[in-house]
């Protein structure tokens, strides 16, 4: 099904926010379904429960990607999945979220404890603080995009989610996949750092890296169709290999 791309969300939000995407994704190319799934409901902080199930709820041979946790978590099962995934594309999406001794770029281990510990304690105004981040670099009212983020985010448990995030390290599942992949990054994210564009193709110099200057980690909502543009001009010329 390589007219079909299954979109995962980020952490907290629910799949309002990946909604602008997938209806300018479907406004450039009336032949590519796009459905956005979500996040599994598990209190569970194992990742390969979390991909598990994934891997049993979506289809099989489409295309598959994501926001933030759920690009992580979309390159963990198209590794998985090997050829019976058509292809791979992330949108600011870190390798690791939280920074390690060998990967930098990411949010310090300090600041990711106070956002656990904002969880068990006050998980909205947590989550507030979380659209904050998202929406900071944004080009136009920033703070008018994060209240959008916080506002259609659901009430769902966010600690299991959050912890999972904490575990994912990417690299070995994005270097074992042998299929197309697209990752592509906001220039001004306040969560995961420009400069993991140019770690990454370090680490992976045979694909599609991309990078929209003037966008926040939220560029899904902010700029929707020029984010659609990137992933349908991948999709295109991965099509014509």
């Amino acid at each position: 099904m390589r007219d079909r791309l299954i979109l995962l969300p980020g952490w907290g939000l629910g799949i309002s926010p990946m909604q602008p995407l997938a209806a300018a994704l479907q406004g450039l190319d009336e032949h590519l379904r796009v459905d956005i799934e979500p996040l599994p409901a598990l209190d569970s902080h194992d990742v390969d429960e979390w991909l598990d199930e994934l891997d049993a709820t979506l289809p099989l041979d489409t295309w598959l990607g994501g926001w933030s946790l759920g690009g992580m978590l979309a390159a963990e099962l198209a590794a998985r999945r090997g050829e019976r995934c058509c292809g791979l594309l992330t949108l600011a999406s870190n390798a690791c979220f939280v920074a390690r001794e060998d990967w930098p770029h990411a949010m310090s281990g300090e600041l990711f404890e106070a956002f656990l510990a904002g969880c068990q304690e006050s998980p909205m105004q947590t989550l507030k603080r979380f659209s904050l981040l998202c929406a900071q670099g944004a080009v136009d009212d920033p703070r008018g995009l994060s209240r959008l983020l916080s506002a259609a985010a659901p009430s769902a448990a966010l600690e299991p989610g959050l912890q999972v995030l904490a575990r994912l390290d990417t690299r070995a599942a994005l270097q074992a996949y042998r299929g197309p992949q697209f990752h592509l990054f906001a220039g001004a994210d306040a969560l995961v750092p420009a400069e993991v564009a140019g770690e990454l193709l370090a680490l992976l110099p045979d694909v599609e890296i991309g990078l929209i200057e003037q966008a926040s980690h939220a560029f899904v909502v902010e700029d929707p169709h020029g984010v659609a543009g990137a992933i349908q001009a991948f999709l295109h010329e991965s099509g014509d290999d």
